[in-house]
């Protein structure tokens, strides 16, 4: 697989030597845990309204589901997420989707302090998905490996970097693997290329010797639904610095969901990196004046980066002659 390729490099070209390897195992978990969290409230297809993801015998979930896999991604509402994520994990928890939402939720309301409570919708993640296997082993493939990685995760802040990595990177490992099975069943399905787009571009964006290109063809190509890809090739884009590739991503994005205060964020901050302070203003502004939705860590972040870009246009506007 072109991720066990980009380690071997690594490891050729002397990387483990300079830098410590343990250091390079836990960023591939964090990474691939934040690109987890951005996309899995897009690992199923609504029912009524159809499969996001497949325009050909879509999948059917309830309707609870449903309604908390739109509070929490399309529309980035998160008081209403974990209500209805709630309410679906009382009537429709069997679907892995339910329980892999709802430990996203907890990582993101305190990533640096992983509960106990992460840990029992890891396992509640896994157990579903061994069970969906069955019937449907894309998609049973895909929340194995989810779930791998949200314990991955918990091992790894319960244990402690040294007595917590090697378990951490067996999990990975069976991440991989999982996702593997998935592809060969069908390497161009749009839910897998949705979550390896995600991981495979966030990887190549902060580790050396990867080639970003394969994960935007699968964003760009096979995946959906096209606002979560936008959103994903728009972050890449970003961090790769091709900022007028990453605008035009954003603006679709938003375009699909105009009332997400999360993508709004986004734009403010790729017309940061672009050096437009004053225009990003706006957008981060935009996005607060929908604080009342968001969690309470990113809301300080969006001020923090506000306040810093408001700073940034008063020195410019001081130095002007």
């Amino acid at each position: 697989m072109e991720f066990w390729g980009v380690l071997d490099g690594m490891a050729t070209q002397g990387f483990f030597r300079s830098r410590s390897w343990k250091t390079v195992a836990r960023s591939i978990l964090s990474i691939g845990t934040s690109s987890i969290v951005l996309s899995l409230s897009s690992l199923t297809a609504p029912a009524i309204a159809g499969d996001p993801f497949r325009s050909e015998n879509p999948h059917d979930i309830g309707d609870k589901t449903e309604r908390a896999f739109e509070a929490f991604f399309r529309d980035g509402h998160y008081p209403n997420a974990k209500t209805y994520i709630d309410e679906a994990l009382d009537s429709e928890g069997e679907d892995p989707i339910v329980p892999a939402m709802k430990a996203s939720l907890i990582y993101l309301e305190d990533p640096d302090e992983l509960p106990e409570e992460f840990q029992t919708y890891a396992a509640q993640t896994l157990s579903s998905a061994e069970t969906l296997v069955e019937t449907d082993a894309l998609r049973g493939n895909l929340y194995l490996a989810i779930g791998h990685f949200l314990e991955g995760a918990y091992v790894l802040k319960r244990d402690g970097l040294v007595n917590g990595i090697p378990t951490a990177l067996n999990k990975l490992q069976k991440v991989f693997e999982h996702l593997d099975r998935a592809g060969d069943i069908n390497s161009t399905d749009p839910e897998l290329n949705i979550i390896k787009g995600y991981m495979d571009l966030l990887l190549a964006t902060n580790l050396p010797f990867a080639n970003p290109e394969r994960p935007i063809e699968r964003l760009s190509e096979y995946a959906a639904p096209e606002y979560l890809a936008k959103r994903g090739l728009a972050v890449g884009f970003r961090d790769l610095e091709r900022l007028d590739e990453a605008m035009e991503a954003v603006e679709r994005s938003l375009e699909l969901t105009p009332n997400n205060p999360e993508v709004m964020y986004l734009k403010a901050q790729i017309y940061v990196e672009k050096g437009e302070h004053a225009t990003s203003l706006e957008w981060f502004d935009r996005a607060l004046e929908m604080k009342d939705q968001l969690l309470e860590d990113l809301v300080r972040q969006i001020q923090r980066e506000r306040d810093k870009a408001s700073r940034e246009v008063e020195a410019n506007n001081t130095d002007a002659p």
